[in-house]
């Protein structure tokens, strides 16, 4: 079997921040890095397994000799590295240097848990006791259901200490004109509140690309960033996307709000943000990802909130994606990839804003943010309840719970009128 990171894709196995770099280190070692993984298929292709380790030597040597800032970019790569000299010391019967290659790999952060229990290049070591350990160590960092399932769900608590949610009216001025500049109506349809938020998640997934490698602009309200992405033919990324989507649903009646999703591994930055909004004729918050244009239902086809997901993650009970799921119109999005491994391991912490309106994170001067952080009870900390973070435009604060029932808030402040009759 072909090992997790491919050889020809180790120079890109970067921490997500060097793809928008341009800084000369940055794109000199991407080259020798392409140039290094091309040699080195060649050698493996071959059989000569000798020189494959020489190469590998050369890399490590170049890789820790980078100054940090270049060195940060590419974080990911020696445990890639590590990974799959462990699969080629393991093909050449070398079992000692598979072994130690494998600690390596692992005490370097590698943990795709799923792809090593079924790589058979590993088979020649996999009944070893020290790989054996190294695999569990993995699996505690890799298996994000697993993971879940021992974060010790939740708790009551008392009631937060955060301001009350709410919901910004669609009879707001500026929700009103983004209703009818973009002619949201025709878009949502006539059909039913479920076929209508399906509708205007498809259109802003069509409208505008994901794109997680640059920051979105300044001004982050719909109207601002529907009309730079068409000047400038510029995509989003996902918090961008949750953002225009959010404010559609506003605009047309619906309570809406985005949920940040985040890893247990706080060191990790892949992180990503979806929308919760609240369906009447459903009397339930739904799971929409404008991203990867996606929601989830059961096997009876009944619509799944964001933490409905989570608990048949965690129980293992069926999770089924829409068929149309895809990322860019270029990659269809899968179960097993999408829901079982990446969001599995970002719906471990959720964040969701107190408020929801327009141009919420638009950074004003004096502008004070709060937001609400769900944490399972093994990671929350009772002597920080609240953390806060003062920059020279605006405040954020995040309160921190376990109580799910009060962070999710099942029945909305107010009845939510149908997109048709919000006005």
């Amino acid at each position: 079997m072909l090992r997790s990171v491919l050889i020809a894709a180790l120079a890109l196995a970067l921490s997500g921040r060097a793809a928008a770099q341009t800084a000369p280190a940055t794109q000199a070692f991407q080259t020798y890095s392409t140039q290094q993984s091309k040699a080195i298929q060649q050698l493996v292709d071959a059989k000569q397994y000798p020189q494959v380790f020489a190469k590998y030597a050369e890399w490590h040597r170049a890789y820790d000799q980078l100054d940090a800032a270049t060195k940060q970019n590419f974080s990911g790569l020696p445990a890639n590295m590590y990974y799959n000299e462990a699969c080629y010391h393991s093909l050449a019967k070398d079992r000692a240097a598979a072994l130690q290659s494998f600690r390596q790999a692992v005490g370097a952060g590698y943990k795709d848990y799923a792809h090593t229990l079924v790589d058979t290049d590993l088979d020649y070591v996999r009944g070893d006791k020290d790989f054996k350990q190294q695999l569990a160590l993995m699996r505690t960092r890799g298996d994000y259901r697993y993971i879940l399932q021992h974060a010790q769900g939740y708790a009551a608590q008392p009631a937060g200490q955060w301001p009350a949610f709410s919901y910004q009216a669609a009879t707001e001025p500026q929700l009103v004109a983004l209703r009818q500049q973009y002619k949201l109506d025709s878009i949502a349809g006539k059909g039913s509140d479920v076929s209508q938020v399906i509708n205007l998640m498809h259109w802003v997934h069509d409208r505008v690309q994901h794109d997680g490698q640059h920051n979105n602009p300044p001004l982050r309200n719909a109207q601002d960033l529907l009309a730079v992405c068409q000047k400038e033919n510029r995509g989003l990324n996902c918090r961008g996307l949750a953002t225009v989507l959010n404010e559609t649903y506003l605009a047309m009646g619906f309570q809406s709000r985005f949920v940040g999703c985040l890893p247990k591994d706080s060191t990790d930055s892949d992180s990503h943000v979806i929308n919760s909004v609240y369906v009447p004729s459903q009397h339930k918050w739904l799971y929409m990802d404008p991203t990867q244009d996606a929601y989830v239902t059961n096997e009876q086809g009944q619509l799944l909130s964001v933490l409905e997901v989570r608990q048949r993650l965690i129980s293992g009970q069926p999770l089924l994606l829409n068929p149309t799921a895809n990322w860019n119109h270029k990659i269809s999005a899968t179960r097993q990839e999408y829901l079982e491994r990446y969001m599995a391991k970002n719906l471990y912490q959720l964040e969701r804003p107190v408020e929801s309106r327009r141009d919420l994170e638009t950074r004003h001067p004096g502008a004070v943010t709060h937001y609400v952080r769900l944490v399972p009870v093994e990671a929350f900390n009772p002597k920080r309840t609240t953390q806060t973070w003062k920059g020279k435009e605006m405040t954020i604060v995040t309160h921190y719970t376990t109580d799910a029932d009060a962070f999710w808030q099942q029945t909305p402040a107010v009845a939510s009128p149908t997109a048709l009759g919000a006005h």
